[in-house]
């Protein structure tokens, strides 16, 4: 193999390692997908669906007949009557029965079909829960997912300061040696090295605590290797801000889950009462019955010349029995309530008090909505004049270092004033960075009221 062959071998390598090191890092979709597919708060309320499902099938049941098989089979054994003289003696019987009962519901004051339709709205309150909790995840993942952003940039600005302050140093101890600057200054230099040297780790520190944090939330078992993609979809756009407060909040409430959740549950209390109302109703039910017996003991065969017992003889055949006993019934039932002690009419006032208290949820989970709404709508304006704010101090800042730059390479600038500027112009960068965060983070729950999803397809 020649040595182009060999470096392109080598190159291509080294490529197809960077590609695949890059398609480890997780993007922000990503990320709320596996959360939405993991998480457990959202795997507990999948199961509410689940039994708000069985909750219909047991409704729709209601509806079909009910049908009971019973059989029994006894021995008497001892001193019991006889069944062919009547007469009681010793000796051993037995007895088998055997029956089946259909029963219908015929009329019961609607209950089973507001049952049923009760069923049906808790299977769309179940189903807007979860959507509820996944759309407080993704939100959540957005959140821990910019935090970790910030704390990788946050750590490349402590990174960069850092190497600064390492060249200035090595720059002052060839000064100190040609006599130019005071070796006070050489020691004020070494103090910012170490500072910065601290700030890097606590930086890094944060940065792995806030990647263990967004991989918990997401439920991801082996977090080691964890990293997410830096390249995000995530811009300081602020185009929602166009919209008034007003506007946002009446899409709000065309849009949002949680006021879509309290109205459910608003019918389903209508249906509770109208359930409880059924109680009043007279209860016709349909029945049909079916049953058969047989017995037989050990009855004993007499002589007929002498009178004497010369045996026993067989009773009739099992079947014969069970086809000559088989009797049917059937009929309705008709049950009136009259007095019950009170407790149909407090389940209507019971329901009608739950029914109140879920008009006054829905009123409260409206003006809930209107003060989220103007607050985070104020929070998104606060955090844009902070950020503009943040820039506007960092260019002075940049242009006080520089000029105290100069004035440091002449002499007319001690090291602690120099190293004061520096410090200055590297929280000003940190500032930056967590207001473009905040302000990102802001926009994005305003976007989300206003039905803009957080994942942009």
């Amino acid at each position: 193999m020649d040595k182009k062959s060999f470096f392109g071998l080598l190159l291509l390598s080294l490529f197809s390692f960077a590609i695949q090191a890059q398609s480890n890092k997780w993007t922000l979709e990503e990320c709320v997908d596996y959360a939405i597919q993991h998480n457990i708060s959202i795997k507990q309320t999948e199961l509410d669906t689940k039994i708000a499902a069985l909750d219909k099938k047991e409704a729709i049941g209601n509806f079909l007949p009910a049908l009971n098989a019973n059989a029994s089979h006894s021995w008497n054994i001892g001193l019991n009557q006889d069944i062919t003289t009547g007469f009681l003696r010793n000796q051993t019987t037995q007895f088998t029965s055997a029956s089946a009962t259909v029963g219908v519901d015929i009329y019961n004051g609607f209950q089973n079909l507001n049952t049923l339709r009760k069923a049906n709205l808790s299977i769309v309150a179940a189903k807007y829960q979860l959507l509820k909790m996944q759309e407080d995840v993704a939100l959540n993942v957005a959140n821990a997912f910019l935090q970790v952003l910030f704390n990788k940039e946050n750590l490349k600005v402590q990174q960069e300061q850092l190497a600064f302050n390492e060249k200035q140093l090595t720059r002052s101890q060839e000064l100190v040696l040609a006599g130019s600057v005071p070796r006070g200054d050489l020691l004020d230099i070494k103090a910012t090295v170490v500072s910065d040297k601290q700030k890097v780790v606590a930086a890094d520190n944060a940065l792995l605590i806030s990647k263990l944090g967004l991989a918990q939330l997401i439920q991801l078992p082996d977090f080691e290797n964890f990293d997410i993609l830096e390249d995000t979809s995530l811009k300081e756009e602020h185009t929602i801000l166009s919209q008034t407060p007003t506007a946002i909040y009446d899409t709000a409430k065309l849009n949002r889950t949680e006021l879509k959740i309290a109205q459910t549950n608003l019918e389903i209390a209508q249906k509770n009462v109208t359930i409880a109302k059924g109680g009043f109703q007279p209860n016709l039910k349909g029945f049909y019955n079916f049953s058969s017996r047989v017995s037989y003991a050990d009855i004993p065969a007499f002589d007929p010349i002498t009178g004497s017992i010369i045996g026993t003889k067989n009773p009739a055949p099992f079947f014969d029995q069970f086809s000559d006993n088989k009797g049917q019934s059937f009929g309705a039932q008709l049950s009136i309530p009259i007095f019950n002690g009170f407790s149909v009419r407090n389940n209507v006032e019971r329901s009608k008090v739950n029914l109140e208290k879920s008009k006054i949820a829905l009123e409260q989970q409206e003006l809930d909505l209107q003060r989220n709404v103007y607050a985070a709508f104020a929070d998104a304006k606060g955090a844009l004049k902070a950020h503009e704010a943040s820039l506007v101090s960092l260019e002075a800042r940049q242009e006080a270092y520089h000029y105290a730059k100069e004035k440091y390479a002449v002499g007319m600038m001690n090291s602690f004033d120099f190293n004061q500027s520096q410090t200055l112009l590297s929280n000003a960068q940190s500032e930056v960075l967590r207001t473009k965060y905040d302000f990102i983070f802001k926009i994005k729950i305003l976007e989300f009221y206003f039905g803009i999803a957080i994942i942009k397809n």
